[in-house]
């Protein structure tokens, strides 16, 4: 009995086949665009500043110490590393649907038929033992193991396994991901901190200033030699120097909280030394060629695994119109008395089955599934695309940034050096009466503005550096 079914189904198993797979719709050709530009149009020079581990591209030790806890502690970093975790989990599970479920079952039951039945008027005079009938009502009682099976005949568990650990992979990919983001965003927050810090201490420096300047004046008034507009005019950019410099404190105590955020902890203050920040030199950028991009940064390997991963999935959605064949199997005891249960071969129950089974009419569900898989396939690969053109733009723009800061830089700080001189020949004319209070003020005031600039500049600099670093996939390794 057993071998008719199973020749059975194999024999329906060709006549299936041919009436389903005449419907069943070709796989759409998608071929990713990988190509990218030779160079930055800086050279053909393959070092790449991103082959460097970050501790030892970031040489401040504090900054270092600085990085390392937020690798420990930081929050969205634990996150994504549970995502992994649950895709690893998904290979497991995907892995078990190609092997075969196992199982025991024990059950205990009670059947009552009526008398006037088929089954009631044919087992009511049934003698078990001479003089004994069936019990009535009948008792069930069974032991014993199952076992199913699909045969993956056409890949599809395979595939939805080898999808699995595609996406498992993406998750490791999306890991470093968010490690090269969390190393970039804590070294821009932590010189963006040492930035503020010099701020603060130029503008105390110009209050400084302004209040001796300010008692000049009064002095200047006494004499007549002013108005008492002019005192009024120099209290108030005391007052607003003084305004600026809470300001800036407040922008420090935020850039702090951020940094701490970040490192999985609550406010306290951030060890950083605030000495020689203009003097500060950017590492040597070392771009290499932008085929590199493709190994090294990790959301393109992330979107090129998504996008094999969404070619599985078509198949897999594919092998949907195709049928299926499951075997089924059990081993047992049954019996309506408990006692009865030992007694062999009589109690004994097995069974085996294959099975086939294949959509024939109403596969809108299947094929709805299938265009969707091929629609995600179709994203995947125009965001891997588009991940590897922004890859590419967001270094060209960072080299770009360099140079220009660069030489916006050393015109600064020309500037910085013009205007504070002129602080003092400012004060030498006013003091002599060449000058009047304004030119002072506004010396005093575009002095201020330049430094403060300047300040700025230096910290976009080592921003722009730690940012092409960040965008040539470097921090993860």
């Amino acid at each position: 009995m057993y071998k008719f079914r199973i020749h059975s189904g194999i024999g329906l198993l060709s006549a299936c086949l041919a009436v389903a797979s005449c419907k069943v719709p070709a796989l759409r050709p998608s071929a990713e665009n990988k190509a990218v530009p030779v160079s930055y149009g800086n050279g053909q020079d393959s070092t790449n500043i991103s082959d460097l581990q970050w501790r030892n591209f970031f040489t401040d030790p504090n900054l270092v110490s600085l990085i390392d806890t937020a690798l420990k502690n930081n929050q969205e970093l634990q996150v994504t590393l549970q995502e992994v975790e649950i895709a690893r989990n998904d290979i497991r599970s995907k892995k078990a649907a190609l092997l075969p479920t196992v199982g025991l079952r024990a059950g205990a039951g009670v059947e009552k038929v009526g008398r006037y039945t088929s089954q009631g008027a044919g087992d009511a005079s049934t003698e078990i033992e001479p003089g004994k009938e069936v019990p009535d009502p009948l008792m069930d009682y069974s032991i014993g193991a199952y076992a199913t099976w699909e045969a993956d005949i056409w890949k599809k568990l395979h595939n939805a396994k080898k999808a699995a650990v595609t996406r498992y992979l993406s998750t490791v990919e999306g890991k470093n991901f968010v490690l090269t983001s969390l190393i970039a965003e804590v070294a821009n927050s932590y010189y963006e901190l040492l930035a503020l810090d010099n701020q603060l201490a130029i503008v105390r420096q110009n209050i400084t200033l302004q209040q001796n300047a300010l008692e000049l004046v009064k002095v200047q008034k006494e004499a007549a030699r002013v108005t008492e507009l002019a005192v009024q005019k120099f209290q108030a950019e005391v007052l607003k120097s003084q305004s600026l410099e809470f300001d800036i404190l407040q922008n420090i105590k935020e850039t702090e909280n951020r940094i701490n955020f970040l490192l999985g902890r609550y406010p306290q203050e951030i060890a950083r030394d605030k000495s020689n920040f203009l003097e500060a030199l950017p590492p040597a950028v070392r771009t290499g060629i932008p085929s590199q991009l493709l190994a090294n940064r990790s959301d393109i390997k992330q979107a090129e695994l998504n996008l094999e991963a969404a070619k599985l999935d078509v198949k897999v959605a594919r092998a949907e119109f195709y049928p299926s064949f499951g075997i089924s199997a059990a081993l047992g005891l049954q019996a309506f008395k408990p006692s009865y249960l030992v007694k062999l071969p009589a109690s004994l129950l097995y069974s085996l089955a294959g099975d086939l089974a294949a959509p024939l009419i109403n596969r809108n569900a299947i094929q709805a599934e299938f265009s969707n898989a091929n629609a995600r396939q179709l994203q995947a690969m125009y965001n891997y695309e588009r991940t590897i053109l922004n890859a590419y733009f967001e270094v060209s723009n960072q080299l770009s940034n360099i140079s220009n800061l660069e030489k916006s830089y050393t015109l600064k700080s020309k500037q910085v050096e013009a205007l504070t001189k002129s602080i003092d020949i400012s004060n030498d004319l006013f003091k002599s009466a060449r000058a009047d209070y304004f030119e002072v003020l506004m010396t005093q005031r575009d002095a201020l503005e330049s430094k403060l600039e300047l300040i700025e500049t230096k910290k976009q600099q080592l921003n722009a550096v730690v940012n092409i670093y960040k965008d040539l996939g470097g921090g993860w390794k």
